[in-house]
């Protein structure tokens, strides 16, 4: 009975370990929480040379990541922020369409009511811009304000 036990349970911690996936840890040593982003997530880093790429990473070496088929070093991230999917298309789609109404009634209004409802135009457009530049408003993790990328193991 008991080599049945030791079987089982040995069976379930076989199964755990490939449930081990690769994480990037983002921790300061002012704020006692740490952020843990899990592979293949969206996110939009800032590289040292000035470059932003935003896409899904994976971690491909100790101390590599890749987006979009470029390789690029932990210590060349200058900061780093989630970017998720569902987020940007929200954001996006509301301020396009929005600023699309805007100036619709914009015009509208300048045809048939006033001449002045043509300024509604002015936001109307600025949200559109707003829109199509896709703002992302979570917090963005700076390397300059302490904040430490590292590599980790996790498991589910």
């Amino acid at each position: 009975m008991g080599k049945i036990a030791i079987s089982i349970l040995s069976l379930f911690f076989v199964t755990l370990l490939p449930a081990q996936e690769q994480a990037l840890k983002l921790s300061s040593p002012a704020s006692t929480k740490a952020v843990i982003i899990k592979e293949n997530k969206r996110i939009k880093i800032r590289t040292a040379d000035g470059e932003k790429i935003t896409g899904r990473f994976r971690i491909t070496e100790n101390n590599v990541i890749r987006i979009k088929d470029q390789r690029i070093e932990i210590s060349d991230i200058q900061a780093i922020k989630r970017n998720p999917l569902l987020l940007s298309l929200f954001s996006s789609g509301f301020l396009i369409y929005a600023g699309a109404l805007t100036a619709g009634m914009g015009a509208i209004i300048g045809i048939f009511v006033e001449s002045s409802g043509f300024l509604l135009a002015i936001p109307g457009a600025a949200m559109i811009y707003a829109g199509i530049k896709a703002p992302n408003v979570l917090k963005n993790y700076k390397v300059e304000d302490n904040w430490d990328i590292q590599l980790i193991n996790t498991s589910e």
